[in-house]
């Protein structure tokens, strides 16, 4: 067949595909690894009668431009098989197959589909198929859905129809609310954030520029405020930044107007709200409010609360006046020369001198939280409001890792029953003075162990710690007296607090209990002050 051999090169060996010739007793890798075993084979297969007829009638079609079918071009006696190829061992000689190669074989796995399952010594290359990927990166955020933006373009249509020339910023508090469904108090920094050159009118473009072309569709009510909030140049919320919308509140809210004749105390609450929110929200500590840290927390919800709710006292998070008044009154009181600052001295006597010793320099020494006072060995209001928090509500995440800090003695993020014995020392030497039964250190710690059940035996961490509902409880153990007798004794009163309001934290509860206490002395001092016929207004409280 020397025609035949002509048109089919030898050359098309090195191309030629092993698995192709369908041998079960010999290995594509085998014929891969002999290239003139392959040879030989191929040669063989060419001399074939069958195969003479397949090339034929493969080249001409080819040459007509017919489809290339090998499958229909051949009159192979094999073609019942279901194989092109003919075989190369006379019929009745092949071998039989594995009695596991029906399911299991490695030849019916390798098997593939397309154009090679067809089996034809041509090599038939398909068009891989383009798979299209969606975009994923969006440089200035992803697009708000088209329904989504006519809905809010005809809503900015409604509100801007009778002020072609623009709102001002009085008349911009409906837009804020009901097309940005931000909390009222937001409309004035919204504005100044939109209206850059301080002209002191928002028009329909401008507004559609910053809201809808900046992406704020898409954005959840967290990250729009963090964005509304912070400096464009920052990737992050300070304290300042807060400022605006306090200022807000305390202009407009209902429950805050009797503060408008007293601004000290204004700014007194404003600078409060902002230390609470950092110290449960900015877990960090750096003073420096994420975006993670914002999302993560219940501020949100509690500035829709202060929108919604006329008494600002129902709004326990962070804005209840009440809790502001205890904080401020707590200071006041350990601040005897009223210079805004308190020593070691001063904080000794918090709580009926409930802390002991050990504890005190432990806060002052730092550890736990760095003072943003700048006089040394003095604790300044701010330094207060997070002691006070991490004091009173020691079962909170920021309470917890505050005295944790503080009783880790050597700072490896594990408490030791020496860490611990070196504080419930003075304790115990306190309950001998006062003539209460003293416990033994051993069956305290026991007895801590058994509230805490730390994954380490004798090693408790902060995992640990947070891990129980009673990390409280063992603190007070440690270093405060007064808490920790209550505990034992198992006051029934605060038993039947807690069933009652089992969503108030221990926060909440001491709050209510001072601001009465406080108000109650407050109204024994004006009435002492005074007769109960006649009101000295020079001596009301500016609360």
């Amino acid at each position: 067949m020397p025609d035949m051999e002509g048109a089919v090169s030898m050359s098309d060996v090195a191309a030629f595909q092993p698995e192709a010739l369908q041998l079960p007793e010999l290995s594509p890798l085998a014929l891969k690894a002999n290239p003139f075993l392959a040879e030989q084979l191929f040669s063989q297969w060419l001399s074939l009668p069958d195969t003479s007829r397949l090339v034929k009638s493969l080249l001409s079609a080819a040459k007509t431009g017919e489809p290339l079918n090998a499958i229909g071009n051949t009159s192979s006696t094999n073609a019942g098989s279901g194989s092109p190829i003919p075989s190369m061992f006379p019929s009745g000689c092949t071998p039989p197959l594995s009695p596991r190669s029906i399911s299991g074989s490695p030849r019916t796995v390798k098997q593939r589909a397309g154009p090679s399952s067809l089996s034809s010594p041509l090599k038939v290359i398909s068009e891989p198929v383009r798979e299209v990927i969606p975009q994923f990166y969006f440089k200035n955020g992803r697009l708000p859905p088209d329904e989504t933006r006519e809905r809010c373009l005809f809503d900015v249509d409604q509100h801007f129809y009778d002020h072609m020339d623009g709102l001002q910023q009085h008349e911009f508090k409906t837009v804020a609310k009901d097309i940005c469904k931000l909390p009222s108090f937001f409309s004035t920094i919204l504005f100044r954030r939109i209206d850059v050159n301080s002209v002191g009118i928002i028009t329909r473009d401008q507004f559609i520029d910053y809201w809808v072309k900046g992406n704020f569709l898409t954005m959840d009510l967290a990250t729009q405020i963090y964005t509304i909030l912070k400096q464009p140049d920052r990737g992050y919320l300070t304290q300042e930044d807060f400022r605006p919308i306090l200022r807000e509140i305390l202009a407009t809210h209902p429950g805050l107007e009797f503060l408008q004749s007293t601004p000290e105390f204004q700014e007194r609450y404003a600078e409060t709200v902002i230390y609470r929110i950092f110290h449960y929200v900015n877990r960090s500590g750096t003073g420096r409010l994420t975006l993670k840290e914002l999302k993560r927390s219940n501020l949100v919800a509690a500035m829709h609360q202060v929108d919604e709710e006329e008494d600002i006292n129902k709004v326990l998070r962070y804005f209840s006046y009440e809790h502001f008044y205890v904080i401020y009154c707590k200071f006041w009181e350990l601040d005897t020369d009223h210079d805004f600052l308190i020593d070691k001295e001063n904080l000794i006597r918090y709580g009926n001198h409930a802390l002991t010793y050990r504890i005190v320099d432990r806060v002052f020494s730092q550890v736990a939280r760095k003072f943003r006072s700048k006089v040394e060995g003095k604790m300044g209001y701010e330094d207060f409001v997070y002691f006070i928090l991490s004091e009173e509500d020691k079962s909170s995440e920021p309470g917890i890792e505050f005295w944790f800090n503080c009783i880790d003695l050597d700072g490896n993020g594990v408490l030791t029953s020496n860490e611990m014995q070196f504080f419930y020392e003075e304790q115990l030497h306190r309950m001998e003075c006062m003539a209460q039964e003293p416990v033994p250190f051993e069956d305290i710690l026991c007895q801590i162990i058994d509230m805490i059940g730390p994954e380490t035996e004798g090693l408790v961490t902060l995992r640990d710690m947070k891990r129980t509902k009673l990390a409280g409880h063992v603190f007070n153990i440690l270093f405060n007296l007064n808490k920790f007798i209550a505990f034992e004794s198992r006051d029934p009163f605060l038993i039947r607090q807690e069933r009652e309001n089992p969503t108030l934290t221990e926060w909440d509860r001491f709050a209510h209990r001072e601001y009465i206490r406080l108000s109650m002395e407050d109204d024994a001092e004006d009435v002492s002050n005074g007769s109960g016929d006649v009101w000295d207004e020079s001596l009301e409280a500016p609360f």
